[in-house]
């Protein structure tokens, strides 16, 4: 199973929520493997601008708001971990701006022999 989720690292609120969420899956015995993607801005606004984005993510069709957002939230929002953050064994950062989902996957099934 995936879980995936945009986290601001300057808010408690999310911190909160990452290890509430992490609780439930650690109570039932669930290995978890933490993933952090961390494309360019440039990246990430032209990637929302996919058609398969674009199609599997209805929320995100407004593409004029959608880059608004990114980039306002880039003002308040800590969007990546600092360096050494993120202390979980099972946890692996890439800069995914020149890889494909198939090369990150690929990474991530090396990383944690998967």
């Amino acid at each position: 199973m995936n879980f995936t989720f945009g986290w601001a690292f300057n808010k408690e609120s999310d911190w909160e929520f990452f290890e509430k969420i992490s609780c439930i899956f650690r109570s039932e015995g669930t290995d978890i493997y933490f993933v952090e993607l961390e494309p360019s801005v440039e990246e990430r606004l032209k990637r929302n601008q996919t058609p398969n984005r674009l199609e599997q993510k209805s929320t995100k069709r407004n593409i004029k708001q959608l880059e608004e957002n990114l980039l306002s939230s880039m003002d308040t929002l800590r969007l990546n971990s600092e360096a050494g953050e993120i202390t979980e064994e099972n946890y692996l950062r890439v800069d995914n701006t020149k890889l494909s989902a198939a090369e990150v996957a690929k990474m991530i099934q090396l990383r944690f022999c998967l």
